[in-house]
């Protein structure tokens, strides 16, 4: 197959081009930056990958090379973990992801012949936050700013169904590797100074990056999924679990916790996305029979730190 995607240097998308590239399929990385791109993906390792240069909010000879694909994959968007959330930063956040995900679908509109199949990221954070609450597909939306991101996010890509093309939308979950928000929480444990975040009872909706991916290739491959679907694992846990579990693999106490004032004073608005959580399963994923290789998250963990 011949497949596009946006946000390809990324935590998910590096990943994705990997596999992609390794069962033969083309692979076309759209990127704001050339020369980073080539050095993720040198010619002389990656010879099934080309580097196309892209300005993701404006149209431009770039939406040509959508032409011919079989399918596009839009990850592309400023990262919420990072920095505080000025209200600049916000509306970076929210333009990346809507007027991106609107010159993507303005790309597959002018394409000739077009693509079969439109995969396109989204969060969990459409839901809004529950200690209480379960979610699923068919949950209603939130009402602070990342429900507001989501809405619109998914709204751009919704217009892709005009034009005859299949629509797969993924709210993913938090996404575990070695790298993202693992990354960031390995040093303390390693100095025994881990321990849960805020209260330690918000709910942390998860997936491994391997399973994220095969859902994505799922996505792309089979003519019957379409539709919203949750890129979480099905067992979701509360974050003291998740810390404790994650002490366990290690071998190091869970015993410090991290105050949610202090997160605050790092983050900003932003806190809101490790300090309050919600309970999020991939029912639609489980009805196409998906079959995730990391359902516990300690298999996932023993995975990720081995």
């Amino acid at each position: 197959m011949k497949v596009a995607i946006t946000g390809a240097t990324g935590f998910v998308g590096s990943r994705l081009v990997e596999r992609l590239h390794a069962q033969g399929d083309q692979v076309l990385v759209f990127t704001r930056n050339s020369t980073s791109a080539q050095r993720v993906f040198p010619k002389e390792v990656y010879s099934n990958v080309e580097i196309v240069a892209y300005s993701p909010r404006e149209s431009g000879a770039w939406q040509n090379a959508i032409a011919g694909c079989d399918a596009v994959v839009n990850l592309a968007g400023e990262s919420i973990a990072e920095g505080r959330w000025t209200p600049q930063r916000k509306q970076e956040i929210f333009q990346s992801r809507q007027l991106g995900t609107q010159r993507i679908v303005e790309a597959i509109a002018k394409a000739n012949p077009k693509p079969k199949v439109l995969v396109n990221a989204s969060a969990i954070g459409y839901y809004g936050t529950s200690e209480t609450e379960t979610f699923d597909e068919t949950s209603t939306s939130g009402n602070d700013f990342l429900a507001e991101v989501c809405r619109a996010w998914e709204a751009e890509a919704q217009k892709v169904l005009d034009y005859g093309v299949r629509l797969v939308i993924l709210r993913f979950g938090i996404v575990l590797g070695m790298g993202g928000a693992i990354a960031r929480m390995v040093t303390p444990f390693k100095l025994f100074a881990g321990g849960p975040i805020g209260s330690g009872r918000q709910w942390f909706s998860w997936i491994h990056r391997d399973d994220v991916v095969s859902l994505i290739i799922a996505a792309i491959q089979r003519e019957d999924i379409q539709g919203v679907l949750n890129a979480t694992a099905p067992n979701p846990v509360r974050m003291a679990e998740f810390c404790q579990t994650m002490g366990e693999v290690m071998n190091r106490p869970s015993w410090l916790p991290v105050p949610g004032f202090a997160i605050e004073a790092l983050l900003g608005d932003g806190a809101i996305v490790v300090l309050e959580g919600q309970k999020v399963l991939p029912q639609r994923a489980q009805a196409y029979n998906f079959e995730f290789q990391y359902p516990n998250v300690k298999q996932a963990l023993a995975d990720i730190l081995s």
